[in-house]
C-alpha cells in the first residue's frame, strides 16, 4: 500500500483550483476522478468522440442491419490491477460488470498446449508449478537451463530492475537463461508481445517486471476478467456520468493544440476553438500524442524535457480483425486463446463466450463473433494481405471456420502503443516535470512502482492527481501494488548472492 501525504480530505478554499486533463484514456480518467472527488474543477479534453483511449468503442452498422460496437479489441483485466479496479468501483462497487474467464490457454502450431488454470497462485509455488505442469519443460530442458542467469527474477524491485536489465532485450535475457525453445515461444513470447513489441526490441526489465507481477509478486496468478458488455457500456459511459456529477467538464472531440505556462503561474491550453487558462495540467497522452504536443509547445517545461519527449517511440503497428460468421465455432472453443507459431496471429477471442452484445447477435443469427489480433507487424505491412493471412491462420487454429461465411468484418490498424525499447527507460517521462503544476500520466510513464500496462496507466493517473493535490494540502488517492521486491526472504538472499 502507498498512502498519500496527509492533508485535508477535500479542497475547501474560496476558489477551487482548476486543472486541465489532456487525454480521456484510463490515465486521464483516473486523474480526473481523483481531482474532482476532492473539489478541484476539472476540464477533460479528449481528441476522439469517445472516452476510454485505447479501450474506447464506437457503434457501427453491419450488412445484416445490426448495430454493434467496434473497439480496439480484447483486453484482459488481471486481478493484480488493483488501482484500475479501484477506478472502476466508482460506478460498479462489486465489479459485477466484469466476468471471469476460466482459463488462460496457449497453443503452439507444433501441437503444444499450455494452461494457467491449474497453476498454484501462491509464490514461489506459482512459478514452480508453471514449470512442473507445463509440457514445454522436460527433464533435459531443466538440466541445461542456466539458473544463475534467472536469479534477477527472484527479487524484482523498481527502479533496480531497470538498472540491471534495461540494457538487455527480452529475447536475449530469455536466451541467457536457456529456457526451452518451446517455452520461449509458447509462453514468454506471448507475454512479451502483450507490449505490442517484438521481444528483440523490448527491454528485459519489462519482461522481468511482468514475471514478478504475475508469478512471484502476487497470489492472483494469470487468470483474469473481461467486461461483460462493450467498453463504453460496461466501463466508460457510467464513469462519464460519475464525472459529470462531480462537475467535470468533459470535452470530447476536442484536440489540444498547445500548452504554455502563463505569467501568473498557470497554463494556457489552446484548442482549435479557444484558449483557456488552468491552474494546473495533466498530460495523459499516448507516446505519439505527448511527443507531438511537446513539439508544439516550445515554452513548456524545459528544453531537456522536451528533447526527451521527442525521443519517445511508438511500438510497431498492430491489427485487430473482428469477424461476424454465419455459423458458430465449436462449443469447446475458449473465450480467449493465446497463439504462437501461426504466422502473425497472436490470439483469438470468441466474443459471445463473455460479451453480452456478441452473445445476443450470436443467439439471434446462429453465428459467432470472432476477433483476431496481430502485434508488432512490419512497418511496410500491406493491410489486405495481413487481414487475409489472419483469416487463413484462424482456419488452422479452428478448422470448422473454413466452412463459415464472413457476414461482415471490421479491422483496426493502429500504431499508437508505447515502445519500451532496450535502454529507453531513462528517456521515459516521470509523473512530475520541471514545470510546477504540470504532471504526466499514462502507461509509458515511470511510476517507481511495480505496475505495467493498463494498471500503470491507472496508477500514473492517480499519482499525477496526488502530486497536484499535495500542492493544495489535500490528501490524495491511496494506491496498492504487488510488493516492490521478492516476497520470499530466502529467494531475495539468493538473488543478492547471484548479483554479488
Amino acid at each position: 500500500m502507498l498512502p498519500p501525504r496527509p492533508g485535508a480530505t477535500r479542497f475547501n478554499g474560496a476558489r477551487p483550483p482548476t486543472t486541465a486533463v489532456v487525454g480521456g484514456g484510463i490515465a486521464g480518467l483516473a486523474a480526473a476522478t481523483a481531482l474532482a472527488e476532492r473539489g478541484v474543477r476539472v476540464t477533460l479534453y479528449e481528441r476522439q468522440p469517445d472516452l476510454g483511449g485505447r479501450l474506447s468503442g464506437r457503434p457501427v452498422g453491419l450488412r445484416d442491419g445490426s448495430t454493434v460496437t467496434m473497439s480496439r479489441g480484447f483486453h484482459a483485466f488481471f486481478r493484480q490491477y488493483y488501482n484500475l479496479r479501484g477506478l472502476l468501483r466508482r460506478t460498479d462497487p462489486r465489479l459485477e460488470r466484469l466476468t471471469a474467464l476460466p482459463d488462460y490457454p496457449l497453443r503452439h502450431s507444433a501441437g503444444l498446449h499450455d494452461s494457467f488454470r491449474r497453476v498454484p497462485r501462491t509464490p514461489p509455488w506459482s512459478a514452480l508449478g508453471f514449470v512442473a505442469l507445463s509440457p514445454t519443460f522436460g527433464l533435459r530442458d531443466l538440466i541445461r537451463m542456466n539458473p544463475v542467469a534467472a536469479l534477477p527474477l527472484l527479487d524484482v524491485s523498481v527502479p533496480d530492475v531497470y538498472t540491471r536489465l534495461d540494457a538487455v532485450s527480452a529475447h536475449d535475457f530469455l536466451r541467457s537463461i536457456r529456457f526451452p525453445e518451446a517455452a520461449h515461444h509458447l509462453a514468454f513470447e506471448v507475454f512479451s508481445r502483450s507490449f505490442f513489441a517484438d521481444p528483440r526490441e523490448l527491454s528485459a526489465a519489462e519482461m522481468a517486471l511482468m514475471f514478478h507481477i504475475y508469478f512471484l509478486g502476487s497470489s492472483e496468478g494469470l487468470l483474469f476478467d473481461v467486461p461483460d458488455e462493450p467498453f463504453p457500456t460496461a466501463l466508460w459511459d457510467p464513469l462519464a456520468g460519475y464525472l459529470l456529477r462531480h462537475r467535470v467538464e468533459v470535452r470530447t472531440s476536442t484536440s489540444v493544440e498547445s500548452v504554455a505556462p502563463t505569467r501568473d503561474g498557470g497554463f494556457a491550453v489552446a484548442t482549435p476553438e479557444e484558449t483557456g487558462r488552468h491552474d494546473t495540467v495533466v498530460l495523459a497522452l499516448d507516446a505519439g500524442g505527448l511527443r507531438s504536443l511537446a513539439g508544439r509547445s516550445p515554452t513548456l517545461a524545459d528544453a531537456p524535457w522536451r528533447e526527451r519527449m521527442a525521443r519517445l517511440r511508438n511500438a510497431p503497428p498492430f491489427l485487430v480483425s473482428r469477424l461476424w460468421l454465419d455459423r458458430p465455432v465449436a462449443r469447446d472453443r475458449p473465450g480467449f486463446l493465446g497463439t504462437s507459431g501461426y504466422g502473425t496471429l497472436d490470439n483469438v477471442s470468441v466474443l459471445e463466450r463473455w460479451e453480452g452484445e456478441a452473445a445476443r447477435w450470436s443467439a439471434r443469427t446462429g453465428g459467432s463473433v470472432v476477433e483476431l489480433h496481430a502485434y508488432a507487424l512490419p512497418e511496410d505491412a500491406v493491410r489486405e494481405v495481413e487481414q487475409k493471412r489472419m483469416l487463413e491462420q484462424l482456419c488452422r487454429v479452428y478448422p470448422e471456420t473454413r466452412a463459415a461465411t464472413v457476414v461482415d468484418e471490421r479491422h483496426e490498424w493502429r500504431a499508437d502503443c508505447p515502445l519500451f525499447p532496450v535502454g529507453g527507460y531513462h528517456d521515459r517521462p516521470t509523473v512530475r516535470t520541471p514545470e510546477p503544476g504540470l504532471v504526466v500520466a499514462g502507461d509509458l510513464v515511470r511510476t517507481g512502482l511495480p505496475v505495467a500496462l493498463m494498471e500503470r496507466a491507472a496508477t500514473s493517473g492517480f499519482l499525477a492527481a496526488n502530486a497536484l493535490l499535495e500542492r493544495w494540502g489535500v490528501r490524495g488517492q491511496t494506491l496498492w501494488t504487488v510488493p516492490d521486491g521478492g516476497r520470499s526472504a530466502v529467494l531475495r538472499r539468493v538473488a543478492r548472492w547471484g548479483s554479488a
